[in-house]
């Protein structure tokens, strides 16, 4: 087994710049634990926070999956100065930088540091918590429009 990078962990620490939620076109996919942990935090019905914050979008494979909207500069349709819902950020906000694809080796690990100014700043984050990070971000699914619909008619069986 080859041994990881960040075996001895990595520094991250968030700057606050925001980049990461917005300034260029993106997706923030929903799964269904996301959304609900939205419409919690909003105190909206499912339907209501979709139609107000949400888009159905293209996925691999052929599948339409539910994604936050952005706004027209491209920052993400909850970022007022800040987060609007820091406390229930979607997995894939939450997990950031520690995607399976950013920590695959130490050369993608820089080169995505290049944008994010919090990598290789700030505490320094055990490879328990990256490794922990890593599986949320991968167990995350993204809700497809069928299963939400399934869902609306009282299926619950997903």
């Amino acid at each position: 087994m080859c041994e990881k990078f960040y075996k001895d962990g990595l520094n991250f620490e968030c700057q606050r710049c925001s980049f990461c939620c917005g300034h260029s076109p993106g997706f923030v996919y929903l799964s269904l634990k996301d959304l609900d942990l939205l419409c919690e935090h909003h105190k909206m019905e499912r339907a209501d926070f979709i139609e107000k914050y949400c888009r159905w979008v293209n996925y691999y494979g052929g599948a339409t999956v539910l994604s936050l909207k952005e706004k027209k500069n491209y920052d993400c349709i909850l970022w007022e100065s800040g987060c609007s819902c820091y406390e229930a950020r979607p997995v894939q906000c939450r997990t950031y930088p520690f995607w399976s694809w950013m920590i695959k080796d130490k050369e993608m690990w820089d080169e995505c540091a290049e944008t994010c100014p919090g990598m290789n700043k700030g505490r320094v984050w055990t490879y328990e918590e990256i490794e922990l990070n890593r599986h949320e971000y991968d167990a995350n699914f993204p809700l497809e429009k069928e299963q939400y619909e399934a869902l609306e008619q009282g299926n619950d069986a997903l």
